[in-house]
């Protein structure tokens, strides 16, 4: 760390958020709150959890905030009190109105998962790997009240593997996103104060992914098919549906198995490699599902126990 800390607070929610949160807290940095989501009900006990940060920032005996608004004039009187130097937010999981954003004397910094102007927005992991892009990155960017529209302080590039879903993608770019977010707290001390705006070509938009988008068409072609399991893998998962029962799949990759066309959705085998599916055109290897009420698991073992050559999937 160059010079004093910074007195800031912390604004994240997701794994994603912690080794930014960490690193902050290991290089000294002067964490003076955690705002963080408020609990929720989750699965089918639909008992409460907490976020992961609050959780992370607990254990680090720092004061944690959830409100479900940062609108109230209350909320704003009690950020304001800490008197921070800047906010850090990252995947926090609200807009900040320009009250909050008015409210640092330095600004608001955010460590936003791609290359911007490229998927703004609440998903830009998974869109990234449902598309099919090569390289993605991240980018720390300073807030304003749009949505991902701030000038961009830094960013760095990383390349998208054809194996890689969204949950080893982001296990890859999250501390990525804490080390620059480091390196541009140090330039910011510098008094290296960048603020390029964003270019106005290249825009895409990488929205919530809803529940229609998670169920499987098995009509597309294989790469497709392919690219939303990995892109929703591991959460929030893709799904269709297996003897009327909702089934996940994970981890599909395009099949190099040449024969003859076969129906949409159709199970052609079981190997250890998955279980084999046809598309609208080609196939893909699903090598695990999860059953609903039940664990993740291999096909080859869910096979063992319930009938898959020739079911089809919908």
């Amino acid at each position: 760390m160059i010079g004093r800390p910074w007195r800031l607070i912390f604004m994240g929610t997701p794994e994603f958020a912690r080794p930014s949160l960490e690193a902050l807290r290991d290089a000294g940095q002067e964490i003076l709150a955690v705002v963080t989501q408020p609990d929720r009900r989750y699965g089918r006990g639909q008992k409460f959890a907490s976020p992961l940060i609050k959780e992370v920032a607990l254990a680090a005996n720092l004061p944690v905030l959830q409100p479900p608004n940062l609108r109230p004039p209350e909320v704003i009187k009690t950020l304001a009190e800490f008197e921070p130097e800047l906010l850090v937010v990252v995947a926090f999981g609200q807009l900040l109105p320009a009250a909050v954003l008015a409210i640092p004397s330095v600004g608001a910094l955010n460590v936003h998962a791609s290359l911007l102007p490229r998927h703004r927005g609440a998903a830009p992991i998974n869109w990234a790997v449902i598309q099919g892009d090569k390289v993605t990155g991240v980018t720390i960017m300073w807030l304003d009240t749009g949505l991902d529209t701030g000038p961009i302080f830094l960013s760095e590039a990383v390349e998208i593997s054809e194996e890689d879903t969204a949950g080893t993608l982001a296990a890859r770019l999250a501390p990525l996103g804490a080390r620059l977010l480091l390196q541009a707290l140090d330039k910011l001390r510098q008094g290296e104060i960048v603020r390029q705006p964003q270019p106005t070509v290249g825009v895409s938009w990488a929205p919530p992914l809803t529940r229609e988008m998670q169920r499987l068409d098995f009509n597309q072609p294989a790469p497709e098919v392919a690219r939303w399991v990995r892109g929703l893998d591991p959460r929030p998962g893709a799904f269709t549906y297996y003897q009327g029962k909702k089934l996940k799949v994970f981890q599909a990759r395009v099949s190099q198995e040449q024969g003859k066309a076969a129906p949409s959705g159709l199970i052609l085998q079981v190997t250890s490699q998955g279980a084999e599916v046809a598309c609208g055109q080609g196939r893909v290897w699903v090598p695990e599902v999860q059953l609903a009420g039940s664990k993740r698991m291999s096909a080859q073992d869910f096979g063992r126990g319930h009938p898959l050559v020739h079911q089809r999937l919908g």
